[in-house]
């Protein structure tokens, strides 16, 4: 074989690791109809010209949702937000990813609409091998109706963090060495929808929608996918690589100034945290309570 064959073949072997590589992870369009696909009531999402912009309508016929076209394993996603405004109480703007199988993984944003004047919830939870029992609810410390902030996942081998303009509010770390189970296998979709939840969301399910201060709205832009997309090869998502960024050490815990925020998140804005309930699990926390958080 030539030296010339060789140094064309070797090439060759490059780029095509290189393609195969970069398929594995997307930056997203930023385009609404390019990246989703309506799952519940057309009827109720408005999606601008430019596709920049969606919102998505709840009323006594119907409330409505979207979901991503991919699957996804690792990453971060971003997506900001602004929730319906006045008198919300017992409607739920959910976003989160999911892998839909029947022992499911599942990392959620859960706004709990509320009773005018009064500040939203807003609830996170974790389902890791079909388990939940993990919701944190903290109070906003500004009024997420007023205009859109940025709700991010960072999700990677390492931990999962949960961020409101890059703020961290919430890390669920991987522990699984010691029993605990973790998201890191089954890839997840990006589900949005805005719906009906007053048999709990509000005061326990006592303050219902109300249903003449409808319709009720939820906004969506600017949002940003950056995550390794699901092809069936788990290896290529696990992987560090330029590519496959958050996979890095940087970004297995919290930066000191992370971690001096996400303090003052849980001592100043957090009202329910599973960990700190003894009684719903009669003194037997759930094992990853009592291992570090980063």
């Amino acid at each position: 074989m030539s030296n010339i064959f060789k140094f064309i073949l070797l090439i060759e072997i490059i780029l095509a690791n290189l393609l195969q590589i970069s398929f594995s992870s997307v930056v997203s369009t930023g385009n609404f109809n390019q990246d989703f696909f309506v799952t519940w009531s057309p009827s109720h999402v408005n999606t601008s010209a430019d596709g920049r912009t969606r919102s998505l309508k709840l009323d006594q016929e119907s409330g409505s949702g979207f979901a991503s076209n991919q699957m996804f394993l690792f990453g971060r996603i971003d997506m900001q937000i602004k929730l319906v405004t006045g008198h919300s109480a017992g409607t739920v703007v959910a976003f989160y990813l999911t892998s839909d199988q029947p022992n499911r993984d599942e990392i959620d944003f859960e706004f709990l609409g509320n009773v005018s004047g009064q500040p939203y919830i807003l609830q996170t939870n974790v389902f890791a091998d079909g388990f939940d029992d993990r919701e944190e609810r903290i109070y906003l410390w500004f009024d997420p109706t007023k205009d859109f902030h940025t709700y991010s996942v960072l999700w990677n081998l390492h931990q999962i963090v949960f961020m409101v303009d890059w703020i961290p509010i919430r890390v669920y770390r991987n522990h699984a060495d010691k029993g605990v189970a973790y998201p890191r296998w089954q890839p997840m979709g990006i589900k949005i929808s805005l719906w009906n939840g007053d048999s709990w969301a509000t005061r326990g399910g006592k303050d219902k929608v109300d249903w003449s201060k409808g319709p009720f709205i939820a906004s969506f832009r600017n949002y940003n996918i950056d995550a390794c997309v699901w092809n069936g090869n788990p290896r290529f998502c696990r992987a560090e690589s330029s590519t496959n960024w958050w996979n890095k050490d940087r970004y297995s815990t919290l930066t000191s100034t992370q971690r001096r925020w996400f303090k003052w998140v849980r001592l100043h804005h957090m009202i329910y945290d599973y960990c700190q309930d003894n009684k719903r699990f009669q003194n037997n926390l759930p094992k990853e309570c009592l291992l570090p958080k980063y």
